[in-house]
């Protein structure tokens, strides 16, 4: 038998290419387990079944072969909220999180806002923002019914119920509707960037959007006047390479009070204007 301290060790050496090792492993085990990280800590002596060590021993090739471990688990944390992630979907990222940030203070005086999340993958825009606004109104649109399906799922297992979900493109289902607030992290990724090795898990769609990643930015940013509310905002996340030529493509189409903003790590990952 194999004791949960001494698989986690060498769960972690297997893993020692990851730049997350030591986290992968803890939530690798915990996962196996069936218990949080906190109980792995604190019963290093627990033995794992055969079972166990056999699942455990499967999921680390997968994660040594790049599988992203939000796959492996089924579960990414985001915000306050515990997500479920399937390979429909991307991985939420913390860099994401500066989205809600912005959109919640922008919207601290505007009572019951309704707001629109384009490309809501697993719903994690919109579903963070509904659990801190329950008196808005959040429409989620992802044209995937997989990663639609997905959102609802978390959607009903937090039971956060001020959230749509629509499928389409972009602003189509959304139809005439205006909102104070339109939220998107699309793809942005150059469609021959070499970034894209490391991200050969997770749905192309999602990632990839033309040669220099900006085509769905200027699609989001040529139809926002439209659906913004006087006063209404705009918040898309970009490349850290991408500020200026969004701030450019909101400029042109008639948005004001357009700012690049940092995320945790000092680089410029979304760009914010508004319909004065």
């Amino acid at each position: 038998m194999t004791r949960a301290g001494d698989a986690y060790f060498g769960l972690r050496r297997r893993l020692a290419a990851s730049p997350s090792a030591d986290l992968d492993a803890e939530l690798l085990l915990a996962h196996v387990l069936h218990c949080g990280r906190a109980a792995l800590a604190a019963a290093p002596e627990r033995e794992l079944s055969d079972a166990e060590a056999r699942a455990l021993a499967e999921l680390a090739a997968r994660r040594c072969a790049g599988e992203p471990v939000a796959y492996l688990t089924g579960r990414r944390a985001f915000w306050t909220l515990d997500l479920e992630v399937t390979p429909d979907v991307l991985v939420p990222r913390p860099e994401t999180e500066l989205l809600v940030e912005t959109a919640l203070d922008e919207l601290r005086t505007v009572a019951r806002p309704a707001v629109l999340d384009l490309g809501t993958g697993s719903g994690a825009i919109a579903l963070a923002i509904a659990s801190e606004r329950p008196d808005a109104s959040v429409t989620a649109v992802d044209q995937s019914a997989a990663a639609l399906a997905v959102a609802a799922r978390n959607a009903h297992r937090l039971r956060i119920g001020n959230v749509r979900f629509l499928l389409g493109c972009w602003y189509e289902p959304a139809g005439a509707l205006r909102f104070h607030a339109i939220i998107a992290n699309p793809p942005y990724v150059a469609e021959n960037d070499p970034l894209l090795a490391t991200l050969a898990h997770e749905p192309r769609p999602a990632l990839v959007s033309g040669p220099e990643g900006l085509d769905a930015l200027a699609e989001i940013c040529a139809g926002a006047r439209q659906h913004l509310a006087a006063g209404g905002m705009l918040i898309v996340e970009q490349g850290a390479s991408q500020g200026e030529a969004v701030r450019a493509l909101m400029t042109g189409t008639g948005l004001g009070r357009v700012t690049t903003l940092k995320d945790l790590a000092g680089l410029p990952r979304a760009t914010r204007g508004s319909a004065d």
